[in-house]
């Protein structure tokens, strides 16, 4: 069974804990530095970012594939003020412009294809108001994910202590795909997440940005805009206009 941590409710109702507010998240945040923003967070999952945008005032609409992600996102405490909407990236379309558009959460690297990363592009340059910013990260394949990659914690669920451990399982050779699980350990089951991961390299995004008439106005490698090194880097953090 695949990527049951984003649909399982059981386990969605553990993703706040395992991927809570963080120093990506509160550069998001920084984005939206103006007033009365309209934004888009597509990939929202559990609605973290949202709800910090709704609560400053801004116009929100989180884009999500699962519904027991945005079931969770409803209940965040500016929920009711967001508009939440069932879609991939992929295929979201609405009559409205964003002021900023988002994907967080290494959600791209869900983009299993040239044709998903062309689509999803398709739908920032389709949704993108004048003059609006999108900005999105993906992980720098350079780097040696394998080593970096397995963990164990403890969290302090609503139905008591839970083990959770990702463990990095292969990558496939000669491609750009990673497979991982994620188990978790609760006091009377056990579940297992497996997924699948893209890292596209630099210059496939960028060739998808110019054939979605996409103009790459800034690359950074880390969250305080350091510069992007290609053999050091982890991030790429790219903002983006239309053109």
């Amino acid at each position: 069974m695949t990527d049951q941590h984003y649909l399982n409710p059981l386990l969605v109702e553990l993703y706040d804990l395992d991927s809570g507010w963080s120093e990506d998240r509160q550069y998001y945040l920084s984005l939206a530095s103006g007033k009365d923003m309209r934004i888009l967070d597509l990939g929202c999952g559990t609605g973290l970012l949202c709800n910090a945008y709704a609560q400053t005032g801004h116009h929100v609409v989180g884009v999500d594939p699962s519904s027991s992600m945005l079931q969770s996102a409803r209940q965040k405490e500016f929920g009711a003020k967001i508009e939440w909407i069932e879609s991939s990236a992929q295929e979201f379309r609405s009559p409205q412009k964003f002021d900023l558009i988002i994907m967080t959460g290494h959600a791209f690297q869900v983009l299993h294809s040239d044709e998903d990363i062309a689509s999803t592009f398709d739908t920032i340059k389709a949704q993108l108001a004048p003059g609006g910013l999108a900005v999105f990260e993906s992980r720098n394949p350079s780097i040696e994910w394998s080593s970096k990659w397995n963990y164990e914690i403890e969290l302090s669920g609503p139905r008591g202590s839970v083990i959770e451990r990702r463990e990095f399982l292969s990558f496939e050779s000669g491609t750009e795909f990673m497979n991982f699980e994620l188990k978790y350990s609760f006091p009377e089951s056990e579940f297992v997440s497996r997924s699948r991961l893209r890292f596209p390299d630099l210059e496939k995004i960028k060739s998808s940005l110019s054939e979605a008439s996409l103009a790459l106005e800034a690359l950074f490698g880390d969250w305080r805009q350091g510069e992007f090194q290609e053999n050091s880097s982890e991030e790429m953090i790219f903002h983006v206009r239309s053109r």
